[in-house]
């Protein structure tokens, strides 16, 4: 078993049609890589939600506490944490309202993976959204 993501043309197509990303272990330190991808990617235009149990507020946003407390649709989960955390984590996904599940560099798990697509979502593992969003504007 191995990961296909979708080709660059549906990536694109899905951040050209994505206005919400939540974005799982978003940090409050400048610093950290999820929080620059999120900053760039709300100032592309996105409306990034946080998701973090240990922050209040990121980028200006309310931070939830779980992917499980935000309100409304959501076109994109974004996920910045180990990969061990993959399976809990496609869990809580699978019962909100969202299209997509994302990972960022280095996020893998090919059996969360195959769950989520064999379900029927989108699923993109081990891609920079942010330079997705680059290469695909």
């Amino acid at each position: 078993m191995s990961i296909e993501n979708p080709s660059r043309t549906e990536i694109g197509k899905m951040l050209k049609q994505a206005k919400r990303i939540a974005v799982v272990g978003l940090s409050d330190n400048p610093n950290r890589t999820s929080y620059m991808v999120s900053e760039a990617m709300q100032k592309s235009g996105y409306e990034i939600i946080p998701v973090n149990p240990k922050v209040k507020e990121v980028l200006g946003v309310k931070a939830v506490a779980s992917l499980a407390e935000i309100e409304g649709k959501v076109d994109i989960v974004n996920v910045f944490r180990r990969s061990e955390y993959l399976p809990s984590l496609a869990n809580e996904f699978q019962n909100i309202d969202c299209p997509i599940f994302w990972t960022q560099l280095g996020v893998v798990d090919e059996d969360v993976f195959q769950q989520l697509s064999d379900a029927g979502y989108t699923v993109v593992m081990d891609r920079c959204i942010k330079v997705e969003h680059a290469l695909t504007k």
